[in-house]
């Protein structure tokens, strides 16, 4: 047999031992009837509300589902800045429940922000109400133990898997590796969307999964994200949407996984799952759950700054779109924001953890480019120091000129220590040893190639480090804990306001699902566009603008940079056409395009305050041979 056709051969072997590994319905009726057996049915509120604490959140969303008609909608929207405002929102949202609970997330890790909502979630089942969880296998529970405990929890909780790797909970290195190579593009499609909608009438959406970073309480790496609350009818997309991805095939229920269903018998159930959690700082927890019942502090988080609006427009991809099977008449998320970017008139500000654009949303913004008066572009991002995508931001370095010049943004790279942080930049002493090793598990970190990360909450501080070439935040010149951007969001022509889970990226218009929020509201918009600007500020990121021209050869120079930037590989141009600036104190902002721009900015340098040996060469080499990676980083 030639090589070539024993190659093809093995890969479709591998293919087939992924599909015969995942379970039969016969296999997941079976599993599921076994778990139900030692699920416990005990319901303890009797009371048609189920014993649901009093929300005037929910009493909001209910009057503007009353208020609404097909021509003029009605909605109650939040948006949900700060970590600990977002988890006390989240919580609150599921003691008010009365029915159902849905939850949809990329990633639930195995610590105290995990553990809290787990257990606020196994509560809200036992007074009664129906709790459903999906979540993307690879990025969540590590733990079979817990998989299986929480499959035969409560008759009224129950939890899936979407895609698992191999039909397992639980996806070792080996795994890891085998799915890249037998099953590349099906193990690279995840479940990105986030979801939590209550009793399908509040839903709430945005960047956030659950895990300690994304609300303020990991002590050495924290994400500037951001949510947003919706009451109305929007709520109803949010439920079909839920529903379709429930159903969908490569949703695989908790008990019928290869090895859940193995450790059902030796595993917690009923009243003793999740009885004594591990937490690392029960005390905040316990501060948290005192907030819970101050209607005082509910009220100024969630009602005073809630906008009473119109159209709100609910968008996400269905699951048929990893299969290449999009509705009639239905768009997905990428082509819907490119038809709002479209529409632009004066000015649209975007913010991305992650500045690497599809070719198809670059045709789109070099398009606007070409209007005889474009609109304005202005870019929130990471920078090499904020970053925990070190490679991503290799690629974004890499386009800097095509950004600049060739699409006329205005960037803007965020600081590891900004001025507006939500949180108090220090570190706590007994947290100070492992803080260079706190590369914990995020979204960026476990995509292509790397192995399973540990949940804060089980990481030994007094452990080696374990530094990895392509994962977590990068070493900086300054102690302290850090601040990451993850937030994405956007702004246009200051009436139209997107927030979700799309990041803009290849990612998410060809491999993910994602989900997003689309508000139709001057006041909602401003307020919006003002934080945004805000994380742009002098104090909370870095410029990005040309360098200055050198006195000879410049336009030789730039033709080399040019041409260097399009190859696929060797681009090995060492003077890049951008590098980051710094305001100079006494000067007012301006844009980079004015003529007296370097007479305020001082260079600091491509990538300020990372501190780690070769690190312009590190960043180089996937600057020079990495664009192949970009649909899937």
């Amino acid at each position: 047999m030639r090589p070539p056709l024993l190659q093809t051969f093995s890969l479709a072997a591998f293919a087939l031992l992924l599909t015969a590994c995942m379970p039969s319905r016969e296999q997941i009726r079976a599993s599921q009837l076994e778990a139900a057996q030692r699920q416990d049915a005990r319901v303890e509120c009797a009371l048609p509300d189920r014993c649901a604490e009093a929300s005037q959140l929910r009493v909001a969303a209910a009057e503007a589902v009353r208020d609404s008609t097909a021509e003029q909608p009605r909605h109650v929207v939040l948006n949900l800045e700060t970590g600990r405002d977002a988890l006390l929102a989240r919580l609150h949202m599921i003691r008010a429940a009365r029915s159902s609970i849905e939850v949809q997330s990329f990633i639930f890790a195995e610590d105290d922000a995990g553990f809290l909502v787990l257990d606020e979630l196994l509560r809200a089942a036992r007074r009664g109400v129906r709790v459903r969880v999906l979540l993307d296998q690879l990025f969540s529970f590590d733990d079979v133990s817990l998989l299986a405990s929480l499959a035969q929890a409560h008759v009224n909780f129950e939890l899936r898997l979407y895609n698992p790797t191999f039909g397992k909970g639980h996806t070792s290195p080996a795994e890891f590796v085998a799915g890249i190579l037998c099953c590349f593009t099906r193990f690279n499609q995840r479940m990105h969307n986030k979801l939590l909608l209550v009793d399908g009438l509040i839903g709430l959406t945005g960047g956030r999964n659950y895990q300690e970073r994304y609300f303020d309480w990991d002590p050495g790496f924290n994400y500037r994200d951001r949510d947003v609350l919706v009451g109305g009818p929007a709520a109803a997309l949010m439920q079909r949407s839920f529903d379709q991805f429930w159903v969908a095939p490569r949703s695989i229920p908790a008990p019928a996984l290869r090895d859940v269903r193995r450790a059902l018998a030796s595993s917690e159930s009923g009243r003793d799952v999740l009885a004594q959690p591990p937490l690392r700082r029960p005390d905040r927890i316990d501060a948290l759950r005192r907030e819970l019942s101050d209607p005082a502090r509910l009220h100024a988080v969630l009602i005073e700054p809630l906008h009473r609006v119109g159209r709100v427009d609910f968008l996400s991809d269905g699951p048929e779109k990893q299969l290449g099977r999009i509705e009639p008449g239905r768009r997905d998320s990428s082509e819907s924001l490119r038809r709002a970017v479209t529409r632009a008139q004066e000015e649209i500000i975007l913010q991305t953890p992650y500045l690497v654009l599809s070719p198809q949303a670059r045709d789109t913004f070099r398009r606007l480019r070409q209007r005889e008066v474009p609109p304005r572009v202005r870019i929130s991002t990471n920078s090499l120091a904020s970053t925990d995508a070190f490679p991503v931001y290799a690629l974004s370095h890499k386009y800097k000129r095509t950004y600049l010049r060739d699409l006329g943004f205005e960037i803007h790279e965020y600081k590891p220590h900004p001025a507006n942080a939500p949180i108090a930049l220090s570190l706590d002493e007994d947290d100070a040893i492992s803080l260079p090793q706190r590369f914990l598990r995020s979204e960026s970190s476990r995509v292509f190639g790397s192995a399973a990360g540990s949940s804060s909450g089980a990481r030994d501080a007094t452990a080696p480090p374990r530094r990895r070439a392509l994962r977590g935040p990068l070493p900086l010149r300054t102690l302290g804990m850090r601040i990451g951007l993850h937030a994405k969001s956007m702004v246009i022509d200051g009436s139209l306001a997107v927030i979700g889970s799309h990041n803009f990226d290849p990612r998410s218009d060809r491999l993910n699902t994602e989900s997003l929020v689309i508000v139709h509201d001057l006041g909602f918009a401003h307020e919006l566009r003002e934080l945004l600007l805000q994380d742009m500020a002098a104090e909370n990121a870095w410029v990005i603008a040309p360098r200055p021209r050198p006195w000879m050869l410049s336009g030789l120079n730039y033709s080399i940079g040019k041409a260097s930037e399009w190859l696929p590989l060797f681009d090995i141009w060492p003077w890049r056409y951008a590098t980051s600036y710094e305001l100079i104190e006494g000067c007012e902002p301006r844009s980079p395009r004015a003529a007296d721009f370097h007479e305020c900015y001082r260079a600091v340098g491509d990538f300020p305050e990372v501190e780690i040996p070769f690190k312009a060469i590190n960043t180089r080499i996937l600057t020079a041979f990495g664009a192949g990676l970009a649909p899937i980083l």
